[in-house]
């Protein structure tokens, strides 16, 4: 079955920047968009970043559009998100989930996540 997993989450300072990583497992990782999406406390899942099966095209919520970049290793079934100019309002738990950014949803699988904090 379809299986992700999240790493490289910590604790940064406003400013600073971390590397995302999801290993998949459990299906044809080339033939899926994928998705990073994030939930901060108290509040629901949102939708971050998308990119196609290739890696040619990405999409980003205007929250992290110039900050963020998704990219993905096929050869390696991962997924990756690198998030520079972190500020406090990026605190979350970050899952990585299968489909593009209309598709994640209705496939309703993601990791179990990382956690994200930014703070001085």
């Amino acid at each position: 079955q379809v299986q992700l997993v999240e790493s490289g989450g910590g604790l940064v300072q406003p400013g600073g920047s971390l590397r995302l990583s999801c290993a998949a497992s459990g299906f044809i990782f080339s033939n899926y968009a994928m998705s990073w999406v994030r939930q901060a406390p108290g509040k629901g899942l949102e939708w971050v970043s998308a990119i196609n099966t290739g890696g040619g095209t990405t999409t980003f919520a205007d929250s992290v559009k110039g900050r963020f970049t998704i990219s993905r290793d096929n050869a390696k079934n991962t997924l990756y998100l690198q998030m520079n100019f972190l500020k406090p309002e990026d605190t979350a738990v970050y899952h990585c989930a299968l489909g593009g950014r209309w598709q994640w949803v209705a496939f309703g699988s993601r990791g179990q996540g990382t956690q994200v904090t930014v703070s001085s």
